[in-house]
């Protein structure tokens, strides 16, 4: 047991290699190698470079168009997002017929880490020397703060009705919960999604007048991003290594289809807002 108190630095990596020490070095390596490779297939999909990335950043999308395209975000993964990784922290106890007993118990503190971060929690101790968070600050209720700057009442969110391609992304994701690999590889995806279009939806927020220096769009991103406190790409990251940890090779081609498939939703709901866009301008041309 930790004596010391250096003994909690680090808490990913300790994760990670509780992770790495509960399989054979062949099958963690084995399994890097395809998740490497299925990262960059992924990273070659069309929606990576879809042309929603660039209007959006270039604040070509108006104010009315943009409200329908949060409409539609929310339904498809906000509202969801943290019902997952719930499932996926629920469901490592699939591992444990293959592995010794205990190993689930890695993959679920390195989730943990993504869920606090969704719930408002912050990595620091408050004045009492007890855990900072506040859950105001949660992930979801600062997107819901997001509708209220576009002065959506709560019955227009509640009775809103999704795009079909909306719902088929949002169910994806829903019928993975009963399967750990499953929820845990759509996670990855989704965070990948996270990463490519909330910048870009931020530019467009804010090109419609509204302050983006703080809440949903200050805390999605990148680590690396100065003009956020985000950190998408570590748990992007973690995501992967939980697979690393979960998954032998009969499993790789089914994760593969789905990942892919997923991608491939994604990319059908952004061409869905773009038509969206481009009827409002034919509209306002005509």
């Amino acid at each position: 047991m930790p004596k010391k108190f250096e003994d909690f630095d680090n808490p990913r990596q300790k994760a990670i290699d509780g992770m790495k020490n509960s399989i054979s070095e062949t099958l963690w390596n084995k399994n890097l190698n395809f998740l490497k490779e299925l990262r960059a297939e992924i990273s070659n999909h069309p929606v990576s470079k879809h042309p929603a990335i660039q209007l959006l950043n270039d604040g070509l999308i108006d104010k009315e168009t943009l409200k329908h395209i949060h409409l539609e975000y929310r339904h498809a993964i906000v509202q969801v997002f943290t019902d997952a990784l719930l499932m996926a922290q629920f469901q490592t106890k699939q591992l444990e017929p293959r592995l010794l007993s205990g190993s689930k118990m890695y993959p679920r503190f390195l989730l943990n880490l993504n869920i606090l971060d969704e719930f408002g929690f912050r990595p620091a101790v408050d004045k009492d020397g007890y855990y900072s968070g506040n859950p105001q600050y949660a992930h979801y209720p600062l997107f819901e703060d997001v509708l209220d700057d576009f002065e959506l009442s709560q019955s227009e969110r509640n009775n809103y009705q999704p795009s079909i391609i909306a719902q088929q992304v949002r169910n994806y994701l829903e019928r993975s919960f009963d399967r750990y690999q499953a929820v845990s590889a759509l996670l990855a995806v989704a965070e990948e999604e996270v990463i490519l279009f909330s910048p870009a939806l931020r530019q467009a927020t804010k090109a419609v007048g509204f302050d983006v220096d703080g809440g949903y769009y200050y805390v999605h991103g990148v680590s690396h991003d100065a003009t956020a406190e985000a950190a998408d790409d570590d748990h992007e990251d973690d995501l992967w290594f939980v697979l690393a940890q979960a998954c032998v090779e009969s499993d790789y081609a089914a994760i593969r289809q789905i990942c892919l498939e997923y991608c491939d939703l994604w990319q059908q709901f952004w061409d869905e807002q773009i038509a969206t866009y481009q009827y409002e301008t034919f509209r306002k041309l005509a």
